[in-house]
C-alpha cells in the first residue's frame, strides 16, 4: 500500500519503490526522491522506451516515478492501490507524461538490449 516517505512493505510511496527496487534488485542506490531521481542518467524519448527506464510525470507540483515495462505499461506505487502496474495510455497518465530517463548500467546489469 502506499505511504508518503514509507520504504517498506507496510507502506511506500514512489520515489522510494523505485529506490528499494533498484537497490534490492540490481544494488543500485538512487536518490531517495523524484527530485534528484530526474536528474540521473540520460533523457529518452517516450518511443523510445526500454524496460527499465524511469518513467515521470506531473501534475502541478507533484511528481511521480514509476519503472517502464514493455508496451506501454510501467510499475509504481500508487496513492490509491499501492504498488501495481499501469498503462501509460490511460488518459490520466497521458496528461501528466513529463519525461524519461534512461540509467547508465554495468553491462551485466542491463535490462533491455540497446537497438
Amino acid at each position: 500500500r502506499y505511504r508518503l516517505g514509507g520504504l517498506s512493505k507496510a507502506g511506500i510511496d514512489c520515489s522510494g519503490f523505485v529506490y528499494v527496487t533498484f537497490l534490492d534488485r540490481l544494488g543500485i542506490e538512487l536518490p531517495r526522491s523524484t527530485h534528484y531521481q530526474v536528474q540521473r542518467g540520460k533523457d529518452v524519448a517516450r518511443n523510445q522506451l526500454q524496460t527499465g527506464d524511469l518513467v515521470f510525470f506531473r501534475n502541478g507540483r507533484v511528481n511521480h516515478v514509476g519503472i517502464y515495462l514493455e508496451d506501454g505499461k510501467f510499475m509504481h506505487s500508487s496513492t490509491r492501490s499501492g504498488v501495481r502496474i499501469s498503462s501509460m495510455s490511460n488518459s490520466y497518465w497521458q496528461r501528466s507524461y513529463w519525461k524519461a530517463r534512461r540509467l547508465a548500467l554495468p553491462d551485466h546489469l542491463q535490462l533491455a538490449q540497446n537497438p
